[in-house]
């Protein structure tokens, strides 16, 4: 079983919540999210801010946190091989109420069909909204290109600007 080795990102003034399904080993190596080099995550994140694309841990934090993003994965250990989202088994779900109690986070987006999945599973109910699944960043997702990605996530904007 291994767990999952990252905070989550947020504050009070996060107004949309992204969740992961679980960090890549690269990801747990570095303790933060989306830390492969070939996950799109950043990239996309940065097109749809029109910002630049961050490149350290302190930098993606500031660039989540100035845009009201708050960041996580649905699954807080499980058993995995590798990065394989296919592998996942055993699944033990984050608590979210950490950050739903704290922030007000008006949608909840998840980033490819593993994290809905397990969302759907084990945390639509208790949570009690349902989470907008956005084509997964990973590089496993090649069918997407960049361009495509970006204007699939561009539907975070409109939630990001209301808020503002």
């Amino acid at each position: 079983m291994i767990q999952h080795p990252i905070e989550p990102v947020f504050d009070r003034d996060s107004r949309i919540l992204i969740l992961g399904s679980f960090p890549s080993v690269k990801s747990r190596e570095e303790r933060f999210f989306y830390g492969h080099p070939q996950n799109r995550f950043w990239k996309v994140l940065a097109a749809v801010l029109d910002s630049q694309v961050p490149q350290t841990i302190e930098s993606r934090k500031k660039l989540l946190l100035s845009h009201g993003v708050a960041l996580w994965d649905v699954i807080a250990s499980c058993d995995i091989t590798g990065s394989s989202d296919s592998s996942i088994k055993n699944v033990v779900p984050n608590d979210l109420s950490w950050i739903l109690d704290t922030a007000d986070i008006q949608r909840i987006f998840v980033n490819g069909k593993t994290a809905e999945k397990y969302y759907k599973k084990y945390l639509r109910e208790t949570v009690g909204r349902d989470a907008v699944c956005l084509p997964s960043t990973s590089p496993a997702n090649a069918g997407w290109s960049l361009a495509r990605l970006c204007e699939a996530w561009s539907v975070i904007r409109l939630d990001i600007s209301a808020s503002e």
